[in-house]
Order: structure tokens, then sequence, then C-alpha cells
């Protein structure tokens, strides 16, 4: 069985969908190397302008495999060199949108915590329980949090080990938005499709500059954002949407 299946359901739009339902999507070394592969392979594909990343129904990833790690040493974790399988996703280069329907904890969050936008159904759980197996989250579960939710909310999500609730979760920033379960996956290929129109070249930018900045002093990250918005006037997408609201019709862009 895939662990990870590829779907195009429409266009400029792709969906990877993790399957380890027998496991509750526990992020094995297969299905890392799977993700971080087809990141790598859609990042290059001109044909495809956003990336949606689900679960199921009932999961959306629970974690690592424990049963893997439990009697691993320093070197044998050390060797897995993981970090360059979230490197794939942590640099993809094109939106990637998250829809998060039940628990997403440890790596699950983690890997959540990955993309740029994240959909929650109202039933979904978001957490990094690792400190009750005696180790601490590895792959941005301390350091994406703390700068996603705060010092204070983070820290009682990570030495408590406790997950919160979508509702919760949004108001802490951890979520773009809440909808009704059955409506994640749907309204997660609504924004994709949205956001697939929109000019490639502006997009690709605006996650760039964004993510640069964010550590960035605020007069190096003004510097940054000023000089793509410079550059983005050197694209034809720029003369076409311009163009096209002042003739006042649907623009077409190319990504040139």
């Amino acid at each position: 069985m895939q662990e990870l299946i590829l779907e195009f359901p429409q266009p400029a739009v792709a969906l990877l969908k993790l399957n380890r339902p027998e496991a509750h999507n526990a992020l094995g070394q297969p299905l890392r190397a799977a993700l971080a592969a087809r990141f790598a392979e859609l990042a290059c594909n001109d044909e495809v302008r956003v990336i949606v990343l689900t679960g199921n129904e009932k999961v959306f990833a629970a974690g690592a495999d424990l049963r893997a790690m439990a009697d691993a040493g320093p070197v044998d974790i050390m060797l897995l060199n993981n970090q360059r399988m979230w490197q794939a996703i942590a640099g993809c280069p094109k939106p990637v949108i998250a829809a998060v329907n039940g628990y997403a904890l440890g790596g699950g969050c983690e890997l959540a915590m990955h993309a740029d936008i994240i959909v929650a159904g109202e039933g979904a759980m978001f957490g990094q329980p690792e400190i009750k197996v005696g180790i601490m989250p590895g792959a941005g579960g301390i350091q994406r949090l703390a700068r996603t939710v705060g010092k204070f909310k983070a820290f009682r999500m990570l030495l408590t080990g406790e997950p919160i609730g979508a509702r919760d979760a949004e108001a802490a920033g951890l979520v773009s938005e809440v909808v009704p379960d059955a409506e994640v996956l749907d309204r997660a290929l609504a924004l994709a499709g949205s956001i697939a129109t929109m000019p490639p070249l502006a997009v690709a930018q605006i996650k760039e500059v964004l993510l640069g900045g964010q550590d960035a002093s605020l007069d190096t990250a003004l510097l940054l954002e000023r000089k793509a918005f410079q550059l983005l006037f050197a694209s034809a997408d720029q003369k076409e949407g311009m163009h096209a609201f002042l003739d006042k019709r649907q623009p077409n862009f190319r990504g040139r």
C-alpha cells in the first residue's frame, strides 16, 4: 500500500495524502522519505502552483513511529539525517496548505507547522507530547511553535504534553481558520484553487520575503520586501495584471 498518495484534483493544485491508517499516519522513515521526494518533485513542476497536504478524516498524523525509535541510540538518530527530509518541505517555494482533521501530534504537528496555511476541522487537536515518552521535539516543534504561539503558550504545550483544540489553536495563531470537520479538505482545495489563479512569481516572492524576514531586523525585512516589490515590475504578469484591471477583464497569469 502506498504510504503517500499524490493526486491532482484541480488545475495547478497537487494533493498529498498521508496513507498509513493502521498506524495513525505515524511518520516512519519510508513516509518521511516519500514526503521529501514528492515535495522536491513538485517544487520543480511548473504545472503545480499550490500543494495541499492532508491525512484522513480521523487523523492528520500522530507523530513519529515509536516502535522504530524505542531502542535507538543517539548515533542511530543522527544518521537518519531527518533534517534533510524536513528541509525539502520547509524549503518548498510554493504555497503549502495543511488540511487537518483529528490529531496532529508530535511530528504530525511539526509537519503541519511546515505549511503556510493550516485549515483545521473543529475536532482537530494539536500537540507536542514528546515529553511524555522521555524526549523533546526535534524537528521544529519547539522553535516553530514558540515563534508561532509565543513563549508562554509554547511552554504550556511542551512541558505538559497536552494537546489543544482547533479553536484554541486558532486563537493562539497556530491555525489559519477552523471549519466543520466534513468541510476541511474542500475548504483547503478552494483556497488552493484561488491561490493557483494568482501570479506565480508574486506568490513565490511573498512566501520568500515573509519567511526570510521573520528573523531579520525590521529594517532588513523591509529592504527584502522593497527589493522584491521592485523586481516584480520586470515580470509580464505585472503588466498583465494591471492592464487587465484597467481593462475590466480577468487576468491570465503565466508566471513570467
